[in-house]
């Protein structure tokens, strides 16, 4: 009776209820976030990875606010399906200097995790002029205005400070020629020089 009593108080009274939803979420979260800040695989970059480029960095800027991480994965599943398409499954240490992360399932578009090396850089550039010149049964927009469109090299520094405080091991060096190394670039060059770094890293593991 007391229990069947507990179940109307609780599903009669809208505010505790959202409450006690809240507190089992947090704790649900917790339990499941918590362990992976003290797990190395989670925390420590795989052999190899380095920091994106300032014009890597650049393009991941320009990627993300042009929303292409809405319709591109970059997240190979386990599965047998996804590893023979597409290469070695994600692991985190891949993106330990990615901030945001840009994981997901979601695909309009194929995914992207190991795009690096896999096509030229003019390849690239005429699939963002114009996708149906090389794709023609894409329905990605067409992004001719990158190439149009220069870097603004004074941005750089601060970014890769902002990066540095976040762990990204960016020395004062690389901060100091942040700002001359994509003068004369444009957004187009940006975007090609972060695609072409994508999962490159694991490319070859299987």
């Amino acid at each position: 009776m007391s229990s069947t009593s507990g179940h109307e108080l609780i599903e009669k009274n809208i505010g505790l209820m959202v409450a006690l939803i809240i507190a089992v979420v947090s704790v649900a979260g917790l339990v499941e976030i918590v362990p992976l800040f003290f797990q190395k695989s989670t925390m420590q970059p795989v052999a190899g990875l380095k920091p994106y480029t300032p014009l890597q960095l650049s393009g991941r800027d320009i990627y993300i606010r042009e929303g292409c991480n809405n319709c591109h994965s970059q997240m190979i599943r386990p599965f047998r399906a996804e590893t023979e398409r597409y290469g070695h499954y994600s692991v985190a240490g891949e993106f330990v200097y990615d901030h945001p992360f840009l994981w997901g399932s979601k695909r309009t578009g194929p995914d992207l995790a190991r795009v690096g090396l896999r096509y030229s850089d003019e390849w690239h550039r005429e699939h963002l002029t114009n996708p149906r010149d090389v794709v023609p049964e894409s329905n990605m927009p067409a992004y001719a205005w990158l190439a149009r469109t220069p870097l603004v090299p004074a941005e750089l520094p601060a970014k890769l400070r902002a990066l540095r405080t976040l762990g990204v091991p960016y020395t004062d060096a690389d901060i100091a020629a942040a700002a001359d190394s994509v003068k004369g670039k444009t957004e187009m060059d940006a975007v090609i020089a972060y695609l072409q770094g994508l999962g490159t890293v694991l490319r070859n593991v299987r």
